[in-house]
């Protein structure tokens, strides 16, 4: 036990050991805090520190939201662990609890350390005390958030144990999920004031905490505090710590959906304020001449993919986008085909995602009165005036065709077209050859390609250069975008008040820029069930599909699934795709089973480590587990 109580002790001083961009983090033989604070320089990089801990939103083999299905399938062993039903309590995929580096109790220890110790350092002006310091309580809560959202109720760690605690004083409790929330907005709140609105040294401080930031993931939190999740959930009424704590309240609050839309139309003022903007792909000079179509794809895919662009709330630069990229891209022409091995696009969409994008009417393909996709893999030719999305005279599948802006802008497909990634000619964009045999086939003995027939085309600069060069364009993860803080705001005015032109108006501008009609439009002359946007309800399931189409591949679904408490039905319907073995297209387009999804009530919120009860006796384990 006293050997547990130093690690919690003694972990300030572990260092994360990657450093990128405008992270400078402290060297490994650095031990002590009298040197990590002696001077500015040196207690900077200890700042820096503070943000290397921010979870990698991109990493292939490790965050949550690629491997827990649905919207993403890994098509290696082990990686899709938790989306076909193997995670564990001896081992947890993902362990942001207690797996070394990774852990955000880790990171929360070093903010604590930074906060007590900052004040020492004897060369630093007051202002950028001021600063950093409330950077350093942004992130502290952020980290806190982000435990919470993972593992439901968890201990507070407001300030680091000092080293005469006693070992039972160590044993740490976990606090009420409303104590969390509480604790985690008024640190937000705190921060926010010592934040500066804009960034003024764009070159060196972009990735660094702003109060339109600050307050744009308050909201976000405040959203998630009154989802089905956190706000009154029956199913956690019995969970209680070792001491008979509830650590759920089971009573629904109304008024949390007030007090997140306040929160949201606060941080929209906010970032409007500071000229923050909806994005459209407008080059400083105009090379590309792009047709009325083109120019929406460019609009929606560079709205993620275009270095810290107008809608950029937050964006990470030290996200590796490249391994992104390469795991999504594959080869679109003779000259890339299996020559360079960055093109394995390890990433598959699975059929559901592709089915989930509206019909080109803006209404989901199983509503809209006026195109039939009840055979989606009957065989259709395109057209020459579909060039700009399918290759003409190409022969695919029924479900390719007719199809909002938005699924030609972020899926690859046999043969869909890509523009950018060195061919600028729009009229003769390079395209997929997916089926057996093709340059884009699944090859499973190089494991190249999709095992389902469907790519993320969306992470994929237009400026990468898709060559044996293999050069891709880094761009920050987008962690927030203005229009995710749009689709919010909508989602609390309808959850606080019911419908309303208010809430219509803002997820209407999305709609907008995706090129589909507004949502009174599309519902009342294409849908099936036209009054559907004039009831809470069907006005929910609008936003929340809306959401789903708009962040598809930015790492927002599983976190939106389950808040909303709509993962045990979307997660637990099996992994599908077109037969990818197949070279006919008639045998190619036929639906096969790739994986079972097996999301259990227990998955809602993660295991602790086994190990860690052991050592700590007031731990108490996630229901289910």
């Amino acid at each position: 036990m006293r050997l547990i109580k130093y690690i919690m002790l003694f972990c300030i001083v572990g260092i994360f050991g990657s450093c990128k961009k405008y992270l400078d983090i402290i060297p490994d033989n650095i031990a002590t805090l009298d040197y990590a604070f002696r001077t500015r320089f040196q207690a900077e990089k200890y700042l820096f520190t503070c943000y290397s801990y921010l979870p990698r939103f991109d990493r292939v083999y490790f965050d949550p939201w690629y491997i827990t299905g649905d919207e993403t399938l890994l098509a290696y062993p082990g990686y899709s662990s938790i989306a076909t039903g193997v995670q564990n309590v001896v081992d947890p995929y993902s362990n942001m609890w207690s797996n070394g580096d990774e852990s955000l109790f880790k990171a929360i220890n070093t903010c604590n350390t930074f906060l007590e110790q900052v004040k020492k350092v004897p060369d630093l002006q007051n202002y950028e005390m001021v600063r950093w310091v409330a950077e350093v309580k942004f992130l502290k809560a952020y980290y806190h958030f982000y435990l919470l959202r993972m593992y439901g109720p968890i201990p507070i760690m407001d300030i680091n144990l000092p080293v005469s605690v006693s070992p039972e004083d160590a044993q740490v409790k976990r606090q009420p999920v409303d104590s969390c929330f509480k604790y985690i907005v008024n640190l937000i709140d705190e921060a926010s004031e010592g934040l500066p609105k804009i960034i003024q040294k764009g070159g060196t401080e972009l990735g660094r905490i702003t109060q339109p930031i600050a307050l744009s993931i308050k909201a976000r939190i405040l959203t998630t505090a009154a989802s089905p999740l956190f706000n009154g959930n029956p199913d956690y009424a019995g969970f209680k710590d070792k001491q008979g704590m509830q650590l759920f309240n089971p009573t629904y609050d109304p008024q949390k959906w007030v007090i997140a839309a306040k929160a949201c139309r606060d941080a929209i003022d906010l970032c409007t304020s500071s000229g923050l903007k909806i994005y459209h792909f407008n080059p400083q000079v105009n090379i590309y001449n792009l047709s009325p179509e083109m120019q929406i794809e460019m609009d929606i895919r560079n709205a993620m993919t275009e270095k810290w662009n107008s809608e950029i709330i937050w964006g990470d630069p030290n996200a590796r986008t490249q391994e992104y990229q390469e795991r999504s891209i594959v080869s679109y022409n003779e000259a890339t085909l299996y020559e360079n091995s960055f093109f394995r696009s390890g990433i598959n969409v699975p059929l559901n995602m592709a089915k989930m994008f509206y019909s080109k009417n803006g209404v989901p393909i199983n509503e809209d009165k006026t195109l039939d996709f009840t055979n989606p893999e009957a065989l259709r030719t395109a057209t020459e005036a579909e060039k700009y999305k399918i290759e003409p005279g190409y022969v695919t599948a029924r479900l390719n065709f007719d199809r909002e802006p938005r699924f030609y802008a972020d899926l690859g497909f046999d043969g869909g077209k890509l523009y950018g990634a060195g061919n600028y000619d729009q009229d003769n964009a390079w395209h997929l050859e997916a089926r057996r045999g093709g340059y884009s086939s699944y090859d499973p003995d190089g494991s190249k390609n999709s095992i389902t027939g469907y790519y993320p085309k969306k992470p994929i600069s237009f400026l990468s250069y898709m060559d044996q060069g293999s050069y891709m364009e880094i761009y920050p993860w987008p962690v927030m975008r203005l229009s995710d803080l749009y689709l919010l705001y909508a989602e609390a005015l309808n959850e606080a008040n019911g419908p309303s032109a208010e809430v219509y108006k803002w997820v209407n501008i999305i709609r907008t820029r995706a090129g589909i009609p507004d949502i009174e439009t599309s519902w009342n002359q294409y849908s099936l069930y036209p009054q559907k946007y004039a009831n809470k309800d069907g006005l929910r399931e609008i936003i929340h599909k809306e959401r789903l189409i708009e962040f598809a591949f930015e790492g927002r679904q599983y976190w939106d699934l389950t808040r909303w408490k709509e993962a045990e039905k979307v997660l637990n319907e099996p992994i599908e795709g077109w037969d990818t073995d197949q070279a006919d297209p008639q045998f190619y387009y036929r639906t096969i089973i790739r994986y079972p999804q097996k999301f259990k009530k227990r998955d809602y919120f993660w295991p602790i480590k086994e190990f860690d009860l052991i050592v700590n006796k007031n731990l108490v384990q996630n229901p289910g587990w």
